[in-house]
């Protein structure tokens, strides 16, 4: 039994990066052994343990043969025969295709068949095999590496193949689930303008996310988008996530914000009337199809609704102040409110020559919304009750004691 650390946790030593999490691959053994040294069985495809103290999951070495269409239809064979070269040629790209063991001198020996380390120092993403084209997850997982690593281009010869595996419609075989694990996975790195940059240039984001992909030449006023271009300014957008460091859900209600931009009529450009509620619409569309999580919906709806009037939220009177929280369900999800706030930061400042200016909106909202939360709504509630109101009266009662409350400290703050 030889036991090799693989994959994500070689590549990242090479590159002087933090290791995470280690996989292991194990040459020469047989599930019976891997029971008797006391390892835990968790794979269902193919024989993958789990170690009985540090839980770190070592696999079997394997080989897999194309029986079927997408990413499932493969016949997976390990045995003890089954070689580590063997093994490595089946990974995708040639940075992931390096083991790595502890030699009797004590010293890491790498074992790099497909020149990964070359390619690492190159900061090239490349295949390691044509059997790349079998598994249509690939092209995903190139474009999250390059969100990941924004440093690194793909190989032409990649582009190349992912480009044919497109045109073949491999991508129609992806399922929703799969699909949106990745995009989450790339939305959160460091660079995530990069993987729609590497699924554009391949063709799978007009295969995968048509909504998104139509925004690419689409006007918009240069007085407020310096940049012009629709999906230019998208990427924007989403780099500025990353930089304020936001949760997920933020990251994807930048992304499908300005969706309705890509359907306006030609005879309006570059104004775009009405584009809130189409990109919701659009959006609701997208959400059922990958079957995105609700929290990650609901903010993201919210946000192309409601980003204009957050932009525009210093012209607003009280009254139109506390709709607007209304409408954003800010007193029942305050949490879900900040999100809110901090995706329209990222659109205001995700544009040329706008990414160090400041958003004041988020800061007054918040306090908008503590003040409306300082109102004594069970006492107006109990007293509305004994004078004999029903439960609509009760609504209105409550609704124009935070009116009155935001018009008090919208005095207050001119004052000061």
């Amino acid at each position: 039994m030889q036991i090799y650390m693989v994959g994500g946790a070689v590549r990242d030593r090479l590159l002087g990066r933090p290791v995470h999490d280690h996989d292991w691959v194990v040459v020469g053994a047989t599930p019976g052994q891997m029971l008797a040294h006391g390892y835990l069985p968790v794979g269902r495809d193919f024989p993958v343990f789990l170690h009985p103290e540090t839980r770190e999951e070592y696999a079997l070495a394997r080989t897999e043969r194309k029986s079927g269409s997408g990413y499932r239809g493969f016949v997976v064979h390990s045995a003890p025969d089954v070689t580590l070269e063997e093994d490595l040629s089946r990974r995708d790209l040639t940075m992931n295709a390096m083991a790595m063991r502890t030699a009797d001198s004590g010293l890491a020996e790498l074992f790099d068949p497909h020149h990964g380390a070359r390619d690492v120092a190159a900061r090239v993403l490349r295949h390691v095999s044509d059997a790349f084209r079998e598994d249509p997850v690939r092209i995903l997982r190139v474009a999250r590496f390059a969100a990941c690593l924004p440093d690194f281009t793909v190989a032409p010869g990649t582009m190349q193949l992912m480009r044919e595996m497109v045109a073949h419609g491999e991508m129609q075989h992806l399922v929703a689930e799969r699909v949106w694990q990745e995009l989450a996975r790339g939305l959160m790195q460091e660079k995530p303008s990069r993987m729609f940059e590497v699924l554009r240039a391949c063709g799978a984001l007009q295969v995968l996310l048509p909504e998104v992909a139509r925004l690419w030449g689409v006007p918009q006023r240069a007085e407020y988008h310096p940049e012009v271009d629709t999906g230019v300014h998208l990427m924007l957008v989403l780099d500025m996530s990353a930089q304020l460091q936001a949760p997920l859900s933020v990251r994807f209600a930048c992304l499908a914000h300005d969706l309705g931009k890509g359907n306006t009529p030609a005879d309006l450009l570059p104004r775009h009337i009405g584009h809130e509620v189409r990109s919701a619409e659009l959006l609701k569309s997208l959400a059922k199809r990958l079957r995105v999580p609700v929290d990650c919906h609901a903010t993201a709806d919210t946000v192309a609704r409601e980003h204009g009037h957050v932009h525009r939220s210093g012209e607003l009177s009280a009254a139109a102040l506390v709709r607007l929280l209304e409408r954003c369900d800010a007193i029942r999800k305050p949490g879900r409110f900040a999100d809110v706030l901090l995706a329209c930061e990222c659109d205001a400042r995700g544009r040329h020559g706008f990414e160090e200016s400041a958003y004041p909106q988020r800061a007054r909202l918040a306090a908008v919304l503590a003040t409306v939360q300082s109102v004594a709504t069970s006492d107006i509630a109990a007293q509305a009750t004994a004078q004999g109101a029903s439960g609509p009266q009760v609504g209105k009662r409550i609704h124009r004691a935070r009116v009155a409350a935001v018009a008090h400290w919208i005095a207050a703050q001119g004052t000061a």
